[in-house]
């Protein structure tokens, strides 16, 4: 026994419990870690996965995709792909086969601090926010508001403190930006400014991608160290579906690629409406769709690093509305994960997004259901897990730090039930029952395990009645408006240096005022 466990011994269970609650433990004896390994949830078989990706070979050898640029035909011509005379790009089935032997795999993904580096491979998970929200939910008025540059450097800020967030993906629009080279470089620099985490964004014009990278250059002492440790990844749309490609994101693609940017390869279909309404068939479009985004960057850089990334969501057919809160949605965005599992390529899909417009009891169900069954089928990268509501229309920072709680849960779901000797608790058991207070509220097991078997909400009541109405009746969105106001009122990371920060400003145009990044003083 440690001498910290004899002294919560000696302190009797309520004290040394709580004692424990306030002590630091080492991440890596955590409950709930980055990287917990999940697969348990299958919803595909492994004859399904067959037929799956047969279907999808087929596709890509006979109907192949429209709208390819030069550079992607030349590359991947040369490659032993081939034009149909109906303008289309086919890639033979052998092909793709070579690719998925060859291409990247078991990469990690950097954060400029190494302790928070992923390791997206096998069945490890890591949650991460997304998308293009054009609204900030305001709880406290029960409305919406068009969404900030502002807005999202806080909401970098609060997922920087939240530890069952591992990754910060551009999850609004900054509408204050008029230009979409503004609205590339300032979102590219407002991430990386609020987290340490690492970042991705996206870019609407080549020229945008060469910008950004030479702000990451800066940011990370020099070209040479931006690509042993690239810290930023690009989300990229480079198709349109149904199997088109997007001449824009797809020079978007090859500029990244060539500069050391990690991609993300998006196919984001829509069932009913841009891929088919049975769910079967969704799935085998986006696979089809990632498989030849997969296929052409590493013709055009071999070896890239990309992530396998089907998103596709669903439709409510009664309205032809996006419904990503759904059940439907955990199981394509499941059979997505299962599939990039099928591959042995380190997949990302979105998951955990919301229909309903507030942090309210439909956001919690569908929430739960969607990143908790995704998360299970060992995803390796959830995107849109927290703060999004509306369909992804809507974005809220409260909801972060409610997010983070369910995530944590979620995580350890996905952690699973450890079972061993000591676990087993024969021993425990016996002495409890034969010579022991007959309850385990202060054994030395309940002291050890206390920290590294269960997860404690931040946000949430656990408080009896009694103890609820006594405190004055707290509520959960009340709690995360304080905390949120807590955070963005005191924590101004400083991870861009002001000597570095001055070079940028002086050669590119940055929109965020140094005055918003650093504490108010009365």
């Amino acid at each position: 026994m440690s001498l910290i466990e004899e002294q919560f011994r000696r302190r009797g269970g309520r004290e040394a419990r709580r004692v424990l609650r306030a002590t630091a433990i080492p991440m890596s004896q955590a409950a709930v870690r980055p990287g917990m390994e999940g697969g348990q949830y299958k919803p595909l078989k492994d004859a399904e996965m067959q037929r799956i990706h047969q279907t999808a070979l087929k596709l890509l050898n006979e109907v192949g995709l429209a709208r390819a640029i030069p550079s992607c035909i030349a590359a991947m011509t040369a490659r032993g792909c081939f034009m149909r005379d109906n303008g289309r790009l086919c890639i033979p089935p052998a092909l793709v086969e070579d690719i998925l032997a060859s291409c990247a795999k078991n990469f990690v993904l950097h954060a400029r601090d190494p302790q928070l580096d992923m390791q997206p491979w096998g069945n490890k998970v890591y949650f991460g926010t997304a998308g293009a929200a054009v609204h900030v939910v305001e709880i406290e008025n029960n409305s919406y508001r068009e969404s900030y540059l502002a807005d999202l450097y806080d909401a970098a800020r609060i997922v920087d403190t939240c530890e069952n967030i591992h990754f910060f993906q551009r999850c609004l629009t900054a509408r204050d930006m008029l230009t979409g080279h503004d609205l590339d470089i300032n979102t590219l620099y407002a991430s990386i400014a609020g987290t340490n985490k690492h970042v991705g964004t996206s870019m609407v014009e080549a020229a945008h991608v060469d910008e950004c990278l030479q702000i990451l250059h800066y940011v990370a002492g020099g070209e040479k160290k931006w690509r042993e440790r690239p810290f930023v990844s690009q989300s990229n749309c480079f198709v349109v579906p149904p199997l088109n490609f997007a001449e824009d994101a797809c020079a978007c693609l090859e500029t990244a690629a060539r500069g050391g940017m990690p991609v993300l390869l998006l196919s984001a279909a829509q069932a009913g409406a841009t891929s088919p309404a049975a769910l079967a068939g969704t799935v085998v479009q986006a696979v089809a769709e990632c498989l030849a985004g997969l296929v052409y960057i590493n013709c055009v850089v071999p070896g890239a690093i990309a992530i396998w990334g089907p998103w596709p969501f669903v439709s409510d057919l009664r309205t032809g509305a996006m419904s990503g809160g759904s059940g439907e949605q955990a199981l394509i965005t499941s059979a997505c994960a299962q599939m990039g599992h099928y591959f042995g390529l380190t997949v990302g899909s979105a998951s955990g997004m919301c229909d309903a417009k507030m942090p309210d009891i439909q956001a919690g169900y569908e929430k739960g259901l969607t990143a908790g069954i995704s998360a299970m089928t060992g995803i390796n990268l959830m995107y849109e897990s927290a703060g999004m509501h509306a369909s992804l229309l809507g974005f809220c920072l409260e909801s972060l730090l409610i997010d983070n709680d369910m995530l944590g849960s979620i995580n350890r779901n996905v952690r699973g039930i450890e079972v061993n000797e000591d676990t087993l608790s024969f021993d425990v058991i016996s002495e409890t029952c034969l010579g022991g207070p007959g309850h385990y509220l202060g054994s030395e097991q309940t002291l050890s395990m206390m920290m590294t078997e269960y997860v404690y909400p931040k946000m949430a009541n656990r408080m009896s009645p009694k103890e609820w109405n006594e405190a004055g009746k707290p509520d959960i969105l009340k709690k995360a408006i304080a905390r949120k106001t807590e955070i963005l009122s005191s924590y101004y990371p400083q991870y861009i240096p002001r000597d570095i920060d001055e070079m940028i400003r002086a050669k590119h145009d940055i929109k965020l005022p140094r005055e918003y990044m650093q504490e108010k003083t009365s």
